[in-house]
């Protein structure tokens, strides 16, 4: 049985994961960032590992930009202050001028600290079946 605050805590890593999004189709990075520990990283599906600063970099670069970013099919586990969010996401946009479309499940890792939600670890797997 989940109590109020687990539905709230829900509710809000939702919102948290559309609002990253809503910044990612903007590309900006500044927004993109309150969103990340400062040690965040994220873990692509070829299993290459991109820290902060550098996946930043090349959205401020340009880069790397998204016309469309979606996701649904939520799954959130919260465990105290740290939360798994699962969901299939679907993106598309430019990676150093070539096209990219992917459809991917995503796992995030979120820390809760000074009262806010901040991702610390997202994981990417390729979908693969049509």
């Amino acid at each position: 049985m989940t109590t109020s605050l687990e539905n709230d805590a829900h509710h809000e890593l939702q919102s948290l994961d559309t609002d990253w999004s809503r910044a990612m189709v903007q590309n900006d990075a500044n927004a993109i960032a309150r969103f990340m520990s400062d040690d965040w990283t994220i873990i692509g599906p070829q299993g290459n590992i991109i820290d902060r600063a550098r996946f930043l970099g090349v959205i401020e670069s340009g880069d790397l930009s998204h016309s469309a970013m979606t996701s649904d099919d939520w799954r959130v586990r919260i465990y105290g202050d740290t939360a798994l969010v699962t969901a299939q996401a679907k993106s598309a946009g430019n990676y150093k001028g070539q096209p990219f479309a992917t459809h991917e499940r995503s796992t995030s890792v979120f820390v809760r600290a000074d009262g806010r939600w901040q991702c610390v670890l997202t994981h990417l797997t390729p979908i693969t079946v049509p």
